[in-house]
């Protein structure tokens, strides 16, 4: 299965697209020095092995290296995401 991740800045959002087919999306907002994630959504049939999981690590890891912006985690699953992986803390913008 092949898997390719990327950032659509045209639609502010992140895709993660199997075999071609978009799967899920992280949509956010940016404003200023911040990024806020707003809403993920994977298609139910595709949740299967962590696919949610690889959109949104990348998504931050894409963060991380274009630095600059502070992370607002308005989704839940981004803020579970991020509460349960300690190396991204340094991203969040909790304010």
């Amino acid at each position: 299965m092949s898997t390719e991740i990327r950032n659509e800045h045209r639609q502010s959002r992140y895709t993660i697209t199997l075999d071609g087919e978009v799967a899920g999306f992280a949509d956010y907002l940016v404003d200023g020095s911040t990024i806020t994630f707003v809403r993920t959504e994977v298609d139910p049939t595709k949740r299967k092995g962590g696919v949610a999981g690889r959109l949104v690590q990348y998504a931050l890891d894409d963060v991380r290296t274009s630095g600059g912006l502070a992370v607002v985690p308005k989704c839940s699953f981004v803020a579970h995401f991020i509460d349960t992986h300690p190396d991204y803390q340094e991203l969040v913008d909790r304010g």
